[in-house]
């Protein structure tokens, strides 16, 4: 069946947005330069975009496995387990290099449960949007406070003195992907636009599209070498790195 393609631009453009915080991130955090809060922010608008997608995506999976007569749980609990697992990969690896940011429940551990949990309400719309909000607001609230445990960090209840490269926990962030479902199914019923959109012919937005197609594999690889090209660039220096790790742990 055919793609739609403005879902893979949207993804595409997040890759961009991503690409972009990423190299920001790395030039402050190698480098020991002042951040910014509001590229901070701009680091979580594109992680909510990425989650929005996910359930937008869920929904037209669902329907186009279901006309094609494979629309069970064992699909799509093990496309789950497969980013998960990636997830874990990233776990241990950050914990090698940097065990005092590494990362615990990262996007990827998340993308990897709620592409489980979603199929439970992938065929829903105002219950999604309803709980959706609702997780929301839960997880905003939780994350005023801190606890003594570490067991439902997972969930969004913070630890106390936790700190990681990369954390979104269900709450809130799972009600984005309800929310995405919704949406989903609202504008992509039975796998059809509920809207006219021309097909594209734009190079640089077929482009977009193509990183879109391939945003797993980008987000895999993007880190070393945006690190590799700004040492070469001189944007930050090995010495600087090597000591951060160092102090880290490794």
């Amino acid at each position: 069946m055919h793609r739609f393609w403005e879902i893979d631009f949207l993804r595409g453009i997040a890759i961009i947005m991503m690409l972009l915080y990423h190299g920001y991130f790395n030039f402050i955090f190698f480098g020991n330069y002042s951040g910014n809060f509001a590229i901070y922010l701009f680091g979580r608008a594109t992680g909510i975009l990425f989650i929005l997608l996910v359930g937008i995506s869920l929904t037209l999976s669902y329907s186009r496995a279901k006309k094609e007569g494979t629309a069970n749980f064992g699909k799509y609990f093990k496309r789950g387990i497969k980013i998960f697992s990636i997830g874990l990969l990233i776990s241990a690896l950050t914990f090698i290099l940097f065990p005092e940011y590494f990362i615990i429940f990262g996007i990827l551990h998340f993308i990897g449960i709620s592409v489980i949990l979603g199929y439970f309400f992938v065929a829903l719309n105002t219950i999604a949007l309803a709980l959706g909000i609702l997780l929301i607001f839960s997880g905003l609230y939780l994350s005023n406070y801190t606890f003594n445990f570490w067991w439902f960090l997972w969930l969004g209840l913070i630890p106390e003195n936790f700190q990681s490269f990369d954390y979104y926990p269900l709450l809130p962030y799972f009600g984005f992907v309800l929310i995405g479902i919704s949406i989903g199914n609202f504008f992509y019923p039975d796998y059809r636009r509920r809207f006219k959109l021309p097909e594209i012919s734009n190079r640089f937005a077929k482009f977009v599209c193509w990183l879109g197609r391939n945003s797993l594999k980008i987000y895999l690889i993007h880190q070393p070498i945006i690190v590799a090209l700004f040492l070469m660039l001189g944007l930050i220096d090995l010495q600087s790195l090597l000591n951060f790790s160092q102090l880290s742990g490794f």
